[in-house]
């Protein structure tokens, strides 16, 4: 039924919840798994408008997501390490951008079947959906295929 499964994950605990319950499906249906890991894009801030320090900021924020961006692919890799001890076939991804628009891309794009993701909190009933975080929401209007949501605690 699931072939390809994407896991969105932050480094938190919450994605680490996701990221076994995935596991548990992918070795069920023997679906391969994509660790997905967003940078978030940080807005330049208003008071650079002139041109007075604007290069160097610029310089230092390339820096530091660069930085940003290879220690996630290592930390990542970790886990996707384990994933193939475990005899599942697994991948990492590390993009930069909004994470409900990549992930949303990404799933549509590449045609995964099946997002699992961490939620940030309980919810109960049909009116919880309005109350789902932003990203979570989002992601469950935008993509083409299902999408477990796996309770992340606080």
């Amino acid at each position: 039924m699931y072939e390809k499964i994407l896991v969105p994950h932050a480094g938190t605990k919450a994605g680490n919840k996701a990221l076994s319950h995935a596991k548990k499906l992918a070795k069920i249906h023997n679906a391969e798994l994509t660790i997905l890991h967003i940078v978030e894009r940080i807005p330049e801030p208003s008071s650079f408008t002139f041109d007075h320090g604007r290069s160097k900021w610029k310089d230092e924020l390339k820096k530091a997501k660069m930085e940003m961006k290879k220690e996630m692919e290592v930390s990542m890799q970790k886990l996707v390490d384990e994933l193939k001890r475990d005899n599942v076939a697994a991948s990492v991804k590390v993009v930069e951008g909004h994470p409900e628009e990549e992930i949303a891309h990404i799933t549509n794009d590449q045609e995964f079947d099946l997002v699992v993701m961490a939620k940030r909190r309980k919810l109960r009933g049909i009116k919880s959906i309005l109350k789902l975080g932003s990203v979570s929401r989002k992601v469950l209007e935008r993509v083409a295929c299902p999408v477990l949501l796996i309770e992340g605690g606080k």
